[in-house]
């Protein structure tokens, strides 16, 4: 059975990538930063089976290499797959020039640092492993390009040619590299009932369908309303 690693596994958009990992029958291995958030992402998905934690700080450029050392070291689960979110943990408003170094430094670290950590450091074993049917998925926002919310629109911006240099480098590799675009709210499903977004759990189709679809390929594929979530909508990155 082939393993996903998830890294941010207990945000909205990681309850999202597991839900759909194991709906698509597939094991998860799970980065998470301590047991507590172990807990919240079994009370998310309803139970810890085909789940297997590996505590690390992804915010750091040694976390997600150290869950990778081991597995090499055969201490955790081999994986096939890779999901990443791309959003933002908090909100912003503040206008450009109300913006503290504080806070434009904290959230290009969570937002795009962490990230590019996570491709940087697993896309190599991925590589290794030649399996013919790895993928490399990152959730993105729309913030980089509305640009209502200044701090979440940068570091949703540099992102973008991030992931266009990735699906480059892949293009040719046994890794199918993707971007989701996500355009709208979702929450963990108790949340989104509260809020009237949408259910991480709904959210998940779109990579249960990215994972079944060996067609999408160095691509964006755009989640712009709730009718993306029945329907794949993709367009090569270049």
């Amino acid at each position: 059975m082939e393993t996903i690693l998830v890294i941010g596994a207990t945000g909205n958009i990681g309850v999202s990538a597991v839900t759909a990992a194991l709906r698509s029958k597939r094991n998860v291995l799970a980065v998470v930063r301590n047991q507590s958030s172990a807990d919240k992402l079994v009370k998310c998905i309803g139970s810890s089976d085909g789940i297997t934690f590996a505590e690390a700080n992804v915010l750091t450029d040694s976390g997600v290499k150290g869950v990778v050392d081991q597995v090499r070291e055969g201490k955790l689960p081999a994986f096939q797959h890779v999901f990443s979110g791309g959003c933002w943990r908090r909100v912003y408003y503040n206008p450009l020039p109300e913006i503290t170094t504080a806070q434009l430094r904290r959230n290009f670290n969570i937002s795009f640092e962490a990230n590019f950590f996570a491709y940087r450091d697993t896309i190599g074993y991925l590589l290794e492993q030649k399996n013919p049917a790895s993928t490399w998925t990152i959730c993105t926002g729309s913030q980089g390009d509305l640009a209502t919310h200044p701090v979440p629109a940068m570091t949703q911006g540099a992102l973008f040619p991030m992931a266009t240099a990735a699906a480059r480098e892949n293009e040719s590799t046994n890794v199918r590299f993707n971007e989701i675009y996500l355009g709208f709210r979702v929450e963990i499903d108790e949340l989104a009932v509260q809020h009237g977004v949408t259910k991480a759990t709904d959210f998940g189709n779109v990579y249960e369908m990215i994972l079944a679809t060996p067609e999408v390929h160095s691509s964006r594929v755009r989640v712009d309303d709730v009718y993306d979530l029945k329907k794949l909508k993709y367009q090569k990155k270049f």
